[in-house]
């Protein structure tokens, strides 16, 4: 039996007690010797020692000794990073994409959906989660994807610590997903225009709402166009506590978007931004982070300047930049769509921070995450080389200072059918 415990409101919340194993956190220390190691926040300490117990790192640096008792893993040869973070996917709410029944990552209905949220999707025991946990991605952020609404509804960030019935969710909710451009046109009458005229609607009823809340409930209010479950769930973004992550690719929708968010006053991520690099400069100066994928670079009507260089041009004109996979299944490549930003431009420190302390700082954990820094949780990656280089694999994962099993779903396949095969 799977039981719940959460407040959406709050910063951090679990589902279920406890791991079967009794813990979340290792008692006995936990030495990481000889290393290379990716602080990220710092300088690269070579051939360093990183301590953790009970969850979190206790130590780090160059002359650090391992304490008594401690489980020593020599890692010489071997690079130390922080585990990374994929900034958007569907894990735990997709199993099939092609199957609908087990696909939970959009609606179908067309009024505003800002209430749903993935907590109600999640299911820990999808396969997908120990898949992209060891290729070394120990957090996630589960957004929704736009169904026939606008507004697709919310996202929260899990960490990829799952065993059996356990999912811990770090963050709920992190986001309200909206979508702007081609997309956000098609779903609010075919222009851009009205898609922008109905996501103010949206943002000034909820203001509205949140001002003259008892009126509404005795039926002395005008009627607004979201439900009051929709109204309640934006106000957060209205006030400026959650941000609103809206999908958007053209430059001219993207400046769009940061008129809107300057009109409005509300906290603004820009999800995609295949042209961002054409308004680089617009971006950065209007201090609004940007999530995107670097392995695009095929136009469509909404993206004809798309680019492989987009992500290294973004960072060079100053914008805060996370990478993402967009995906489930394929999450599990985040480093070989980093590596990929590193190939056309993007600087090998700028790649690792895109994916592990800067969406850590977007997503407002860096206090805990992001970086290799005593007190900070102990999700701890050893490779075997470079994390960007194809052929580098990972040796251990460690979440919240607990060693992650290296079984996937699609390991016990291979060694099930790995008899079964012949080469004539």
């Amino acid at each position: 039996m799977i039981r719940f415990t959460f407040s959406r409101a709050a910063v951090a919340l679990t589902l279920v007690a406890a791991l079967s194993n009794g813990a979340s956190a290792q008692q006995q220390p936990v030495a990481i010797t000889n290393a290379r190691i990716h602080t990220v926040s710092g300088p690269v300490i070579e051939r360093g020692t990183l301590v953790m117990q009970n969850g979190r790192i206790t130590a780090v640096g160059a002359n650090v000794t391992a304490p008594a008792g401690a489980r020593i893993i020599d890692a010489a040869g071997k690079t130390v990073t922080p585990g990374l973070l994929d900034s958007s996917t569907g894990l735990g709410t997709v199993e099939i994409g092609a199957d609908a029944p087990s696909n939970d990552q959009s609606s179908s209905t067309d009024r505003i959906t800002a209430a749903l949220n993935p907590l109600d999707n999640l299911n820990p025991f999808a396969t997908a989660i120990p898949v992209t946990r060891v290729e070394g991605i120990t957090r996630a952020v589960v957004a929704p994807n736009p169904g026939a609404s606008f507004i697709a509804g919310q996202g929260l960030l899990i960490d990829l610590g799952s065993l059996n019935a356990n999912v811990s969710v770090t963050r709920n909710p992190i986001a309200m997903y909206a979508v702007l451009g081609e997309q956000g046109a098609e779903r609010t009458g075919g222009t851009r225009a009205t898609n922008l005229l109905r996501l103010r609607e949206v943002l000034q009823d909820t203001r509205d709402y949140a001002t003259n809340r008892n009126a509404f409930d005795a039926g002395s209010r005008r009627d607004y166009a979201l439900s009051r479950l929709d109204l309640e769930a934006l106000i957060p973004v209205v006030r400026g506590e959650v941000p609103l992550a809206v999908t958007v690719n053209r430059a001219s929708d993207i400046l769009n978007a940061l008129r809107l968010g300057r009109e409005m006053n509300i906290k603004l991520i820009l999800q995609g931004a295949a042209e961002g690099w054409m308004v680089a400069r617009e971006i950065a100066a209007a201090k609004v982070p940007v999530v995107t994928n670097p392995l695009g670079n095929i136009p469509t009507f909404d993206a004809l300047g798309i680019t492989f260089e987009n992500a290294a041009r973004l960072h060079e004109a100053g914008v805060t930049l996370a990478i993402a996979s967009f995906d489930t299944h394929n999450s599990r490549n985040l480093k070989q769509n980093a590596g990929h930003a590193v190939a056309y431009g993007l600087p090998h420190d700028a790649a690792l921070r895109a994916v592990t302390l800067t969406p850590a700082q977007i997503w407002g954990v860096a206090d805990r995450y992001g970086s290799l820094e005593t007190g900070k949780d102990a999700d701890v990656v050893i490779w075997s080389g470079d994390p960007f280089e194809l052929t580098t694999t990972v040796d251990h994962v460690f979440i919240r200072g607990v060693e992650m099993p290296t079984e996937t779903r699609q390991q016990k396949l291979l060694e099930r059918y790995r008899s079964a095969v012949t080469f004539d």
